[in-house]
């Protein structure tokens, strides 16, 4: 259900078609709605469904633009020339804050109606998790940001709203994610991991942690979910392939949260443009064809190892024109806006139902945390403390091992023991960089690591002259935005 609900409650007496707050919450199952109206958000073109994700995607080292006819404001994120006028960051940034309102408005409404904690608590604890997340992407996106913790009643208040330091947002953070690990249940029946559990919260603390360098409670956090993953319901599935098809998805136990897509949308809602984005032009395979936007360069076929099935699921080498199968090498012959490199498989090959043309309205889960990827932060921060563990050894071999099952190459080969700390390190990152390639994490590790000069410079997988570590690492705050609330000055530094 989609329920947008006001930030700003008192801006209209009578709002038309958006459901007021005021009066709304009368009971337990009026808090779930609202809370739905968040997770509805999260689906909205301007959230996953485009404006936020894929400049997730072309800000990492692995993706670019096919197409240099797309939009400017696309390739201003592949080339780091973004300005603060940037129409993805004004389209996502109020799109989050309506996702942080309605979590908002699901809090203050539930604690207005005087239940018991026992009835309450495990309820709102789903806000308290959207609104973890959605803070947890802006600050590493944005540093500091204006937080707001409760709705915003009045003009006057609307328009004393400043930064609060990324620092103070990361504790804030926590805190929703540490009431959310309390009282999440540990599974849902039947299964279901569009809504957060005990374990989503305890994998996105262990991320949090991670991205803070605090490595022991990152551990800490990993390693209770998985001594936990036969009490939360969760494993690795058996095949890697499986994770990317919608008619599998909903069976497997891998996913700790996921943003979840259904094949049909109400105007922008529901609405996934990731398969048309990372489809080939002209492609008679699949769903139809794509606009060749989002690329992987030819590095990444060529440095990936081809005896790891993990390519195999996550590349497309191919594709069907006039009837006849040809290779990527020749794509641009069938279309001058393809490029010859092999293009995303994990959106495009499986789509499932779809509302219309290209993939568009998918019936994809987008899992936003794995399991495989908890056993990795396992890993990494293991080593920070106690480097040269077969412990974390292990961590990354089941890994790999799910990779081997896939077409029993032998390869990715176990860990080699004993590795040094900062072996280990790199290792550990390459890992994650092939494991979880395409799916949006990679410029949150590009950051957290500051090794953004190594990737885009000479010799890397898409070198990037114009990326400046002491601005790029922070996007600017909307334009727009300063223009109506001058607190929210200075912007972030180079723009």
């Amino acid at each position: 259900m989609v329920l947008p609900i006001l930030g700003c409650s008192d801006l209209e007496e009578e709002p038309v078609s958006v459901l007021s707050p005021d009066g709304f919450f009368n009971s337990i199952q009026d808090v779930q709605t609202a809370i739905n109206g968040a997770y509805g958000n999260l689906s909205e073109e301007a959230f996953w469904g485009r404006k936020f994700s894929l400049p997730l995607m072309l800000r990492s080292d692995m993706v670019g633009i096919g197409d240099q006819g797309t939009a400017g404001r696309r390739k201003d994120h592949d080339n780091f020339t973004v300005a603060d006028d940037n129409g993805m960051i004004t389209a996502f940034w109020p799109r989050a804050y309506q996702i942080i309102a309605g979590a908002n408005e699901a809090i203050a409404g539930g604690n207005g109606l005087g239940l018991a904690e026992g009835t309450l608590n495990p309820v709102v604890a789903q806000a308290y998790f959207v609104r973890a997340y959605t803070y947890f992407h802006l600050v590493r996106l944005f540093g500091d940001i204006p937080y707001l913790d409760a709705p915003v009643q009045e003009i006057a208040a609307a328009s004393q709203i400043s930064k609060t330091p990324a620092a103070e947002v990361y504790a804030n953070i926590i805190a929703d994610l540490e009431f959310a690990k309390q009282w999440l249940p540990d599974s849902y029946l039947p299964s279901n991991s569009a809504l957060p559990t005990k374990a989503s919260a305890a994998g996105y603390l262990a991320l949090v942690h991670l991205t803070m360098k605090s490595f022991p409670e990152a551990y800490n956090e990993a390693k209770f979910v998985i001594d936990n993953e036969g009490r939360f319901g969760l494993e690795l599935a058996a095949d890697f392939q499986d994770l990317f098809n919608p008619a599998k998805q909903g069976s497997l136990k891998e996913a700790l949260f996921t943003i979840d897509y259904n094949g049909f949308r109400d105007g922008n809602y529901g609405q996934d443009y990731t398969a048309a984005l990372t489809g080939i032009r002209a492609n008679e395979d699949g769903n139809g064809g794509g606009w060749s936007v989002a690329v992987p360069s030819i590095e990444v076929y060529n440095r990936w190892d081809g005896r790891d099935y993990r390519k195999a699921v996550s590349l497309d080498t191919t594709g069907v024109f006039n009837g006849v199968v040809d290779t990527f090498m020749n794509f641009p012959n069938y279309d001058a806006r393809n490029i010859p490199s092999a293009y995303i498989a994990k959106y495009a090959r499986f789509t499932g139902q779809t509302s219309n043309g290209n993939g568009r309205g998918s019936e994809h889960n987008y899992a936003q945390l794995r399991y495989a990827e908890v056993l990795l932060i396992a890993a990494e921060a293991l080593n920070e403390v106690t480097p040269g563990t077969t412990e974390a050894d292990g961590y990354v071999n089941r890994v790999r091992a799910r990779a081997r099952n896939g077409n029993g190459s032998g390869f990715p080969a176990d860990v080699t023991p004993g590795m040094s700390q900062a072996d280990f390190r790199n290792m550990v990152l390459e890992e994650r960089r092939w494991e979880l390639a395409f799916e949006f994490k990679r410029w949150y590790d590009i950051k957290r690591r500051d090794i953004g000069t190594t990737a885009f410079g000479t010799g890397g997988f898409e070198e990037r002259p114009n990326f400046n570590p002491s601005r790029d690492y922070l996007l600017p705050l909307p334009n727009d935005e300063l223009q109506r609330n001058p607190n929210l000055e200075p912007n972030n530094p180079g723009y």
